[in-house]
């Protein structure tokens, strides 16, 4: 073979091995759009908070064949703990708060509204042991609840050894443990107590839960705000040396829409525990004529759980061009601790 003949084959070798490699590159590159399109996909299928539901419907699924959930104080409320629970273990993707792979590490709105919800279940859960299940301060205690408390209390990034799921499982199942005992006709040693005491001492968890989340939400904007913390008591003291007059309140610009999805989450699940226990403390209110008081809180928790169409949460003046949505959700929980206040006042009135 002549000298040109071989520097010609030679030629054409890596003519073809960079024709390869070049394929070889396109087809690594549309992998990694494939996958990247794919993680955005499942991510933003993820990012699906669950639906509203019946809290009566979905008692009654747990309930006995023929058996009305309203005949038994304290079934709703409790069926609505486990429900609300369940759906926020068993939502598109499960539970992705403490998810150490993509999409889900990548995640922060919807873990945020996880939070949210599983502040409100320690909450009624702390309510339901301390308060609901038991006829006075010196009663016992109901040990399933007992279990249950800490259950829920369990840190929520925990991924590994135990996960933060399985421990709210242990809690759900404590709880229905409770419920079985609760609707069983021939056990008098299981009971709820549907008192006016007790609804005003979870609303005023409650509260104080909705106060937090309020002035958080405001914050979106920076504001002057006077110091109001030892105001109405003269011989008031704190721990360390006050603040100024006033104070600058302002949430940082990257954790606005975490405040945002938190509230979302907190004013979702608070709105299903305030549906049940309007039906298993119908009696103590319509003795205080508050069923409009509570009605209307309910009202505005619906409100804030309308559609968000923007893709991204805004934070524009308050009377800017631009909608602020931390300022919108905030107006609706400061409705609805404000009807919360008037109730607990009609609850603790003779």
């Amino acid at each position: 073979m002549s000298l040109f003949q071989r520097l010609r084959n030679r030629s054409t070798t890596r003519r073809a091995g960079g024709t390869g490699y070049r394929r070889g590159i396109g087809l690594v590159g549309a992998l990694i759009v494939v996958a990247i399109l794919a993680v955005a996909g499942l991510g933003w299928y993820w990012s699906q908070s669950p639906a509203a539901f019946d809290v009566v419907a979905a008692t009654a699924q747990r309930m006995p064949e023929g058996r009305d959930p309203q005949s038994v104080p304290g079934s709703v409320t409790t069926a609505t703990l486990m429900n609300v629970a369940g759906r926020l273990l068993d939502k598109p993707g499960g539970y992705i708060g403490n998810d150490v792979m993509p999409p889900g590490v990548i995640m922060d709105n919807m873990p945020n509204w996880e939070f949210g919800v599983i502040v409100q279940v320690r909450d009624l859960a702390q309510a339901l042991r301390n308060d609901m299940s038991r006829s006075r301060s010196q009663s016992t205690e109901d040990t399933d609840l007992a279990i249950a408390e800490p259950q829920f209390n369990f840190p929520s990034d925990s991924w590994w050894f135990p996960a933060s799921e399985k421990e709210y499982r242990k809690g759900i199942d404590a709880v229905d443990r409770y419920f079985t005992r609760l609707i069983d006709k021939d056990n008098a040693d299981t009971q709820f107590y549907a008192r006016a005491d007790n609804l005003n001492a979870w609303l005023g968890l409650v509260n104080k839960r909705l106060g937090s989340l309020a002035q958080r939400l405001s914050a979106s904007v920076g504001e002057y705000r006077y110091n109001t913390d030892l105001a109405g008591d003269r011989a008031a003291r704190q721990a360390t040396p006050g603040r100024g007059a006033s104070v600058v309140a302002e949430t940082p610009w990257l954790q606005i829409d975490d405040v945002f999805y938190e509230a979302r989450g907190s004013t979702w699940a608070l709105m299903h525990f305030l549906r049940a226990v309007r039906v298993d403390f119908a009696g103590v209110l319509e003795d205080k004529n508050a069923e409009a008081s509570m009605d209307q809180i309910i009202r505005s928790l619906e409100q804030s759980q309308r559609p968000v169409w923007s893709p991204v949460v805004l934070n524009g003046d308050g009377f800017g061009l631009l909608a602020n949505h931390s300022l919108t959700m905030a107006s609706y929980i400061a409705r609805a601790n404000a009807a919360i206040i008037e109730l607990r006042r009609l609850l603790s009135e003779g």
